[in-house]
């Protein structure tokens, strides 16, 4: 095994360099996440079992399964796999795992040296290092504020304004962001924050209001140092994004929209069902939040995430409840309903790249429609998917890198 290259699928996994790559590009990957894909790919012909794999991974060292179950979901993450698809590891009940996916030795080479460790070819090549190589910082808003901002990464700067449902930390262990970030940080500086009241930022805040969100934004900008640039929002980050390039034109080079709409659901509901609709939406968050309900959070996921399975529903929910506190929660879904850019959109004066799911369940591509049509230079591609957070399996996660990459290089 020291020095044989394997393929699969789109990926090539360098045991002499002690690398992964995919289309090309190296993935970090966590140093024992790296080892036991390693085993698993060897060793593809038969079930690997728990003991063996303890054993050869950790060697003498005590370690739970929850270790070994830690560094599976890593593995599984950085091959764009999931414990639910298990399209290339499988779970064999109560024997083991093994290496499903059809892969080929593509040369060998020489062994790694006693210096290289897993995820250097990643730092060699400048590239984004994960949640290890993310430098965090914090910057305080004018009314005192601590907002936490991250960057991570090599090249030209790409801004992702704040969305709900974020930690600078966590978002690169969980499959709901961890490959926006690898994507997004391919071959730029991605810098993102945690908005008021979310993640690493402070909870307990003096205002919360639409406006408070574009001022942090602004806030983050002149901390992180950045003059122009391009920028994203996703889901009503989409918003922010708009306001603050409406606001500061000079700045804003680019900005690429996805899952993005101007107007909240209250203010667009047209009739008395929609207007019923978004205020049973409300009451439900109010109750399902405030007794922290798991079953209201379970349907929330799959809004996000209609073709997720299972245990996707779960990560999403478990991520939810530790990224703000439940109180937070009804503020914030309160204030998306009442989002309204509709005004100021026509102020958007850089090009403007719109991606939407087509069958998007929580946010319909009507608004990315209406988007389109209120944004001067702006262009809409619907990408063939009904999530509205795409996840790293479906082929919309791939089209969807593809266009805002070539946008990016315009």
């Amino acid at each position: 095994m020291a020095g044989e290259t394997y393929r699969f699928g789109e990926y090539e996994l360098d045991i002499a360099r002690l690398r992964l790559c995919w289309g090309g590009e190296p993935v970090h990957v966590e140093p024992r996440a790296f080892d036991l894909l390693c085993h698993l790919v060897v060793h593809r012909d038969r079930v690997v079992s728990k003991n063996e794999l303890l054993d050869e991974v950790w060697g003498n060292r005590f370690v739970t399964e929850a270790a070994l179950t830690t560094a599976l979901r890593t593995a599984r993450l950085a091959v764009g796999d999931t414990g639910g698809r298990q399209r290339l590891i499988r779970t064999v009940h109560r024997r083991g795992y093994q290496f499903a996916a059809p892969a080929t030795v593509a040369g060998s080479g020489p062994a790694a040296g006693a210096g290289d460790a897993p995820g250097a070819g990643t730092a060699a090549a400048g590239r984004p290092a994960g949640a290890d190589g993310q430098v965090i910082r914090f910057c305080r808003a004018e009314d005192g504020t601590c907002i936490a901002y991250a960057t991570v990464g090599e090249g030209p700067p790409l801004l992702k304004a704040a969305n709900w449902m974020t930690h600078l930390d966590l978002e690169w262990n969980t499959p709901v962001w961890s490959h926006w970030l690898a994507g997004l940080a391919r071959r730029r500086r991605l810098v993102r924050y945690d908005e008021r009241g979310c993640g690493l930022s402070d909870w307990d805040v003096p205002s919360f209001t639409f406006d408070d969100w574009v001022d942090d934004l602004e806030t983050v900008v002149e901390a992180a140092g950045l003059d122009r640039f391009p920028l994203l929002g996703v889901s009503q980050g989409g918003a922010v994004a708009i306001a603050y390039a409406a606001r500061r034109p000079e700045r804003v080079s680019r900005l690429i929209l996805a899952g993005a709409y101007a107007r909240g659901r209250q203010v667009r509901a047209r009739d008395d069902a929609e207007r019923r609709a978004a205020a049973l939406d409300l009451d439900l968050a109010r109750v399902g939040w405030g007794h922290k309900d798991p079953s209201f959070l379970r349907v929330f996921a799959s809004q996000f995430l209609p073709d997720g399975t299972r245990e996707d529903w779960e990560e999403f929910s478990a991520f939810q409840r530790r990224t703000t506190s439940p109180a937070n929660g009804v503020r914030f879904l309160e204030e998306f309903a009442r989002i309204d850019v509709s005004a100021i959109a026509h102020r958007v004066d850089c090009p403007t790249l719109i991606l939407h799911s087509r069958d998007d369940v929580r946010v319909p591509a009507t608004q990315a429609g209406e988007l389109a049509a209120l944004i001067p230079d702006s262009r809409l591609v619907l990408l063939d998917s009904r999530n509205h957070l795409l996840t790293a399996a479906e082929p919309a996660w791939a089209a969807f890198l593809s266009q805002a990459e070539a946008f990016l290089a315009e």
